[in-house]
């Protein structure tokens, strides 16, 4: 067997992406196609073969495999190959791949060919709305290609509409809102609303292994819910320097975009590894207003896939000098709410989910892993631990990285395909199964409450203390209990009802 389109392309000019092909082609007896989880193989018999130029693989590469940007980015950057398009746009003026490989080239390269297009021909997309997720459509009459990519040349992100993809795009949030207001009440959804923000701050910083800082887990509750879709463009860096600061307090080191190196690692036998290098600071405004574009030009479209491309992009970047994890889970729910797939004042608590178990938290890793291990896998060589310099910010550093130019196409254009799809997933366990907890056990509080005030006077915040102390001790009063409250010494029977009616109330709970 032998390679066609991108996997030849590579091969015949020494170029391979971080990002692997999702697609990849060969030459074969008979037409085949494998899938391995989100990587396809494809076997074509000998009529498909190209012949051995650049124009025929990537017009197959366009026509079968579909746009790697990045490999793209890399492939268009060679001198030879500006040459090879400018000859192929010559000899098909009309040709669709012709044309669509002329557009990204200049789109990728901000260079024009020499040479003087076709006037007449139909207008192509330059992504397949039916393949991928795109973005309003521009006009380029120069190449009479329909400019629909997501984002800019600085941050162009690619979700690929598989199955799973579209089943994220059809999911509706309001529906499930209103099967758990038609199950528990709108006024116990709304409370249920209180609990879930600070909820979801907690659940936040435990992701960072940081969840016993009380007055910064409120601090980032009430961020979320003054601030959650308030802004007309969250992605402003004076913006995020502001939601910053609110975050942080008025304690943290520094604030603001970057200017430093920034790695995400752990240690292994007393030495660190480095599981994630961040853009050069020198590209992350450019890249955030990328990112910004990215959801200007997607306006009315799945706000799902919105909100996973603005938290795992976000994350990418790391453009602030601290918290970027806590900003880019914010944007979540901010675009949630200013896509209106989310009235206020509720609040997902998508980081509760993730961290409601080990399972969840490990398939959180593999969806970061999903982009940062290939792109270490390749550019592991490239960076070594030595001098501490100070950065511009006042940041000391002392890791160095050879490959922040090679490695700007992989940053700048992600497949964060997985990632879209992840965080339908985690929407859907928040509104089925977090939610619904919350729900049943605030009506479970609530009929243990009005059931031992039937025999017990006392105020509902007592009474929740009570209620507490009994389902932590096995629906049994403490002594510690009967400590505080010596009537329950006194009449022994009121510490048994109440015993019966926690756990009662509380019986079908999981």
């Amino acid at each position: 067997m032998s390679s066609i389109g991108y996997a030849w392309l590579s091969s015949e000019y020494r170029i391979t992406p971080a990002q692997p092909f999702p697609v990849s082609s060969e030459i074969g007896t008979r037409r085949s196609s494998t899938q391995v989880r989100d990587l396809r193989k494809e076997i074509y018999p000998e009529v498909y073969r190209p012949e051995p130029n650049i124009s025929d693989h990537l017009a197959f590469a366009l026509r079968y495999e579909g746009v790697h940007l990045e490999f793209l980015a890399r492939l268009f950057a060679l001198e030879t190959v500006k040459e090879a398009l400018e000859e192929w746009i010559t000899r098909e003026p009309i040709g669709t791949f012709a044309r669509r490989a002329c557009f990204f080239y200049e789109w990728l390269m901000s260079d024009e060919l020499n040479v003087v297009p076709a006037k007449t021909g139909n207008y192509v997309e330059a992504l397949n709305p039916q393949d991928y997720f795109v973005g309003t459509a521009v006009n380029n009459p120069r190449w009479r290609v329909r400019d629909n990519l997501p984002g800019n040349k600085a941050y162009c992100p690619i979700i690929r509409r598989n199955q799973e993809v579209q089943a994220a795009e059809r999911y509706d949030i309001a529906n499930k809102l209103e099967e758990l207001e038609s199950d528990f009440g709108i006024d116990l959804i709304m409370r249920s609303t209180v609990w879930l923000t600070v909820k979801e701050s907690r659940a936040s910083f435990l992701i960072e292994h940081e969840q016993d800082q009380e007055d910064r887990i409120r601090r980032f509750a009430n961020v979320m819910e003054t601030e959650c879709g308030t802004h007309a463009d969250p992605l402003l860096p004076d913006t995020l320097e502001a939601l910053q600061r609110e975050i942080l307090g008025k304690t943290a080191l520094r604030y603001g975009i970057r200017r430093s190196p920034v790695y995400v690692g752990h240690t292994a036998r007393y030495q660190p590894v480095v599981d994630y290098i961040a853009p050069h600071w020198d590209h992350t405004r450019s890249m955030l207003a990328g990112l910004s574009q990215f959801l200007q030009k997607t306006q009315g479209q799945s706000s799902i896939l919105r909100a996973a491309v603005a938290s795992f992009g976000f994350v990418y970047v790391h453009p602030m000098a601290d918290g970027n994890g806590r900003i880019s889970r914010f944007l979540i729910n901010d675009v949630l709410r200013r896509d209106g797939a989310l009235p206020p004042p509720i609040i997902l608590p998508v980081s509760a989910t993730i961290t409601h178990s080990t399972q969840n938290k490990a398939t959180y890793d593999r969806v970061l892993e999903s982009f940062s291990r290939p792109l270490m896998q390749h550019y592991g060589a490239d960076y070594r631990f030595g001098e501490t310099i100070e950065a511009e910010d006042g940041v000391l550093y002392n890791l160095h990285f050879a490959g922040y130019d090679d490695a700007l196409p992989t940053w700048r254009y992600p497949d964060l395909t997985a990632h879209a799809v992840y965080l339908a997933q985690v929407i859907e366990d928040t509104l089925t199964q977090e939610m619904r907890l919350e729900a049943q056990f605030l009506l479970a509080n609530d009929t243990a409450r009005k059931n031992i005030k039937q025999f017990l006077e006392a105020p509902d915040n007592e009474l929740d203390q009570i209620i507490r102390a009994v389902r932590q001790n096995g629906h049994t009063l403490s002594n510690k209990l009967l400590k505080r409250y010596p009537l329950l010494v006194e009449r022994p029977e009121l510490g048994e009802r109440i015993a019966r009616a926690v756990e009662e109330a509380f019986s079908d709970l999981k």
